[in-house]
């Protein structure tokens, strides 16, 4: 039996400018942190004639072609898997559909399972282009490619995307001071509702593509605050990479009407008014994890947990999708 694991993750800057429709263009950057929540995968070979298939769902099936979950059906399909006699498996720490990047690491965690099962090595800049050919190219997701890069790589880092499609990932600086203050002082709340991602990606992806300007403009400011996060990081100024934080939430939400709603917007004021210096929501919006930099954790903990929010205490990873049993 082979086990895997691939952390989900968090944004701390410049999210939304790894999509193509925008970094072809224009390039992208972002700084992304791996967290110590994962999706596992497990694959057994059996001793059946058909492939049985275990997540939400139970599939049975003698041909790849007739899998219904499109990931692993095209996962199976890129490495070329051709007995049928495996079981595959997925579990998660954390729901889908809540902003952490869970089909990233979904893919990441399938494809690495599948290489270890084929007694192959895959690096992680290999393992996360494999993972974007396809939830971006087979599959036409309207997502973007910072979800597979972190989660392969682990750790905190920035990317830059460029208009070729290159992906050149660059470890984020920080003092051992600055790390564990930045990881004490981030606190994550689930808003207790999920939603899918696609709609709010579409409507971001089509406006990039007709090159509407709104968009493009908000796009391109998000990018700066995410080059300006890096030096405050970097620097060590967390206070003021928090502020940013409100900054990026405020821009974010005008892309999409159904980015934020009455719900998160009370949440987030609560949160501002019990120590929070800054924060946004993860993901693409709507629903999932609100996320602050605080220096009085019990303070916005009591407040938010009052209010019917749950705390999901975390670390940050630094290993990457791994195989952890083989």
């Amino acid at each position: 039996m082979i086990i895997t694991r691939s952390p989900l993750r968090l944004s701390l800057g410049g999210g939304g400018t790894d999509l193509p429709s925008y970094y072809r263009s224009h390039g992208g950057f972002l700084i992304a942190a791996a967290i110590d929540k994962y999706v596992y995968i497990t694959v057994h070979q059996t001793f059946d004639d058909e492939m049985i298939i275990k997540y939400s769902s139970l599939e049975r099936v003698r041909a790849i072609c007739d899998i219904k979950h499109p990931i692993i059906r095209e996962a199976l399909d890129l490495v070329d898997q051709r007995e049928t006699n495996i079981e595959i498996t997925s579990m998660a720490d954390i729901p889908a559909g809540t902003g952490l990047g869970s089909s990233g690491s979904f893919t990441t965690a399938l494809l690495k399972a599948l290489h270890a099962h084929k007694k192959q090595l895959v690096h992680p800049h290999e393992l996360a282009s494999q993972a974007c050919a396809i939830e971006i190219d087979r599959l036409r997701e309207p997502v973007g490619k910072q979800d597979q890069y972190i989660s392969a790589y682990g750790g905190i880092n920035c990317f830059f995307f460029y208009p070729d499609d290159r992906v050149e990932a660059v470890p984020l600086r920080l003092s051992s001071e600055t790390l564990h203050n930045l990881e004490d002082n981030l606190i994550l709340f689930f808003t207790g509702f999920s939603r899918s991602a696609g709609s709010i990606l579409q409507n971001q992806d089509s406006r990039s593509r007709k090159h509407d300007r709104d968009m493009i403009e908000n796009l391109h400011f998000v990018k700066e605050l995410g080059l300006k996060s890096k030096e405050c990081l970097e620097a060590g100024r967390l206070a003021e990479f928090a502020e940013l934080m409100n900054v990026h939430w405020e821009h974010k939400k005008l892309r999409s009407g159904g980015m934020s709603n009455d719900c998160i917007d009370q949440w987030y004021r609560l949160a501002r008014a019990n120590g929070a210096v800054g924060g946004k929501l993860i993901g693409a919006g709507g629903g999932g994890f609100l996320m602050f930099y605080t220096a009085d954790k019990v303070k916005l903990r009591h407040a938010l947990t009052a209010a019917g929010l749950r705390e999901v205490r975390f670390r940050f990873d630094f290993e990457g999708t791994k195989v952890i049993v083989q």
